[in-house]
């Protein structure tokens, strides 16, 4: 069983910046494809990014030149850089692990308004 604990989200304006992180515990972090998702109110889940165990990443086209995804196996943490921040990206970011079987954390709350 892995668990995972998503932080780094908030409230921001347009233009901005925020970092989320996710740390992973209980599995073999380095083997498991880590990706970010997201869901706005009255809007399905959706993948932002994702990233192999071998550093391969790819990203919606909404958030493409944006966003970056990365991980550090060392520290069990994958992280999103999210810069010059629209309204629509206010969502709850979910952070999954997948390998086998599929993983989510509780989500993280990202607010982009004037």
């Amino acid at each position: 069983q892995v668990q995972l604990v998503e932080s780094g989200g908030g409230s921001v304006q347009p233009g901005g910046s925020l970092r989320l992180s996710c740390a992973a515990s209980g599995g073999i972090f380095s083997i498991y494809v880590m990706g970010w998702y997201r869901q706005a109110p009255g809007k399905q889940r959706e993948l932002v990014a994702r990233i192999t165990h071998g550093g391969t990443t790819n990203y919606a086209d909404s958030v493409k030149g944006r966003f970056t995804i990365s991980r550090d196996n060392a520290k069990n943490t994958v992280y999103l850089q999210m810069n010059s921040l629209k309204p629509e990206d206010t969502a709850v970011y979910y952070c999954n692990a997948a390998y086998v079987a599929t993983f989510w954390g509780q989500g993280t709350q990202v607010t982009v308004s004037s």
